[in-house]
């Protein structure tokens, strides 16, 4: 049996620009990461960064997401959603797993739905890290909006 981690972060008071997990062992190879009713106070679509111990990569992400009304590409990070907005909230389940150990390689695919966006919203996208995953962040594309409410949780195998 593959031992699980399970850690939560409640957002509904906070004004973070950000919420980070980190400490992530080395062994783990999928993390789910789970949005229920988060939401900001601006406009910038939600996204996940990752990276090893050092900090989270911003960079060179290859991905996107499509939603009905909007596709969307990023390479700052995998984005969540194609659209944002302060009334919008967002319930979904993403994965990071692992594809190649030797190059740190890891798979991303999210799905979910956009309350009061009304719309359904799916994206993937893959990233070479440039050392074994150990930490993960969920933050708006613009990297200023603020959560003002809902939960993140995240549980690694």
């Amino acid at each position: 049996e593959i031992p699980k981690r399970d850690w939560s972060s409640d957002v509904c008071s906070s004004d973070l620009t950000s919420i980070d997990f980190t400490g992530i062992p080395s062994w783990v190879k999928r993390i789910s990461i789970l949005l229920n009713g988060v939401s900001t106070n601006g406009s910038s679509p939600l996204l996940i960064q990752a990276g090893p111990s050092g900090g989270v990569d911003t960079t060179s992400y290859n991905g996107g997401t499509y939603n009905p009304a909007a596709w969307a590409a990023n390479t700052n990070g995998f984005l969540i959603s194609a659209q944002g907005g302060a009334t919008f909230l967002y319930y979904a389940s993403a994965r990071l797993e692992l594809v190649d150990a030797s190059t740190n390689t890891w798979l991303f695919s999210s799905v979910g739905v956009m309350v009061n966006g009304n719309t359904l919203m799916n994206g993937g996208g893959s990233r070479a890290f440039s050392g074994v995953l150990s930490r993960v962040r969920i933050t708006t594309s613009n990297g200023t909006d603020t959560f003002d409410a809902g939960q993140v949780n995240i549980i690694y195998e």
